[in-house]
């Protein structure tokens, strides 16, 4: 991503006469936050661009202009896309589906099959092509570091057939056998556990602070507040401190991929 966006959104605020503090303040984001747009680190959520244009007084330009590759997301999702990219750490919790770094062709298409409202089937193809991109960051063998922390309800419910859920845990498996990435399972026998309001990634970089993206139903948010992510950190580590073993956990996934080949 190139930084024209951020030294425009300077320069606006420049002319504005206000500190970066002042312009968080007013557009209730963190200063943080703004100064890693302006230094062309992160992109702004669609959100961020409409409150940035209300506190610049700019009318929707920096919505028009937000910097946009030809991918297909959620609008929600951007900033939480240009962030994963440049992570060299990235641990996800999943409570619902596997993550979409890790998921398959057939696996992804089932999952955004469930849209609502409805996509057509060239949009379902967008979306499946921009969330296959996404793990190109595995093509690299050493970073970023992934960790994904699975809720058991993740390789129990069925997703498209059997044969699309014992290819996918089976992709898994290839990738923790292969040493590019952990998976630990919380099984079901342990009950509540501390992240079961919704999904989690944790994001660390090499030079800027670490962030969290968290997601719910038609909504997600990424969370640069260094107070919420040093909390939702915490919350990771303890639900993790009570999750399988890698090896126990490799061992349920391989018992699990052949219980669904049967089943097909």
């Amino acid at each position: 991503m190139t930084n024209v966006y951020g030294e425009w959104l300077k320069a606006q605020r420049g002319a504005a006469g206000l500190t970066q503090q002042e312009l968080a303040d007013i557009a209730i984001m963190t200063r943080s936050h703004i100064a890693h747009i302006e230094a062309g680190r992160r992109i702004p959520s669609m959100e961020d661009a409409r409150r940035l244009d209300r506190a610049l007084g700019t009318g929707d330009v920096l919505q028009r202009f937000l910097p946009q590759d030809d991918v297909a997301v959620a609008d929600y999702f951007g900033a939480a896309l240009e962030l994963e990219q440049q992570a060299t750490v990235i641990r996800e919790f999943a409570l619902s589906f596997i993550p979409g770094i890790l998921q398959t062709d057939r696996y992804a298409r089932a999952v955004l099959s469930t849209s609502y409202p409805p996509v057509s089937e060239e949009e379902c193809d967008r979306l499946v092509v921009t969330r296959l991109k996404r793990a190109k960051v595995l093509a690299d063998p050493v970073t970023p570091v992934v960790w994904a922390l699975l809720d058991e309800a993740v390789l129990r419910r069925v997703v498209g057939s059997p044969e699309t859920m014992a290819e996918q845990i089976t992709h898994m498996v290839r990738l923790v056998e292969s040493g590019r990435v952990r998976v630990h399972v919380l099984p079901f026998g342990l009950g509540v556990h501390t992240l079961m309001q919704g999904m989690l990634t944790l994001l660390k970089f090499e030079d800027q602070p670490p962030v969290a993206y968290s997601e719910g139903i038609q909504v997600g948010k990424v969370h640069d507040s260094p107070a919420l992510v040093d909390r939702l950190e915490g919350a990771y580590d303890l639900a993790m401190s009570d999750a399988m073993p890698l090896k126990e956990s490799l061992a349920l996934l391989r018992a699990t991929a052949k219980d669904y080949e049967r089943r097909d």
